[in-house]
């Protein structure tokens, strides 16, 4: 339960930086902050690797690169499933995913606990 709490507050926060450093993607509140990250998360357990396995063919032949349009796409359903959570474009949403997918990695890295036993 950590874990998932540790997970979820990471890409809220990683969400509220995007919103704060790109002007294409909005959030209304706290609380629709909240609901977005938990929305976001879901997808990104779920929905996109059922997108994943269904784009292969296309993944490879782009070399990796429709990975990232999944990616906005993930992005653009969670704005179009919470209100008050906003994005203007299929590109901000890219830049988006882009941006939450690094500040979540980014602190990710720091809430890992490692072993240090010999």
């Amino acid at each position: 339960m950590a874990r998932f709490l540790v997970h979820w507050f990471s890409i809220a926060l990683a969400l509220l930086v995007c919103t704060k450093i790109l002007h294409g993607v909005r959030v209304d509140s706290l609380e629709t902050l909240a609901v977005a990250a938990l929305v976001l998360g879901f997808i990104n357990a779920i929905v996109k690797p059922i997108l994943v396995i269904l784009t292969l063919p296309i993944t490879v032949v782009t070399l990796g690169l429709f990975y990232f349009v999944i990616n906005g796409l993930a992005f653009m359903l969670a704005s179009a499933i919470v209100p008050g959570f906003a994005v203007d474009s299929f590109g901000w949403a890219m830049v988006g995913s882009l941006v939450v997918s690094a500040v979540s990695w980014f602190l990710g890295s720091f809430a890992r606990r490692q072993d240090w036993r010999p």
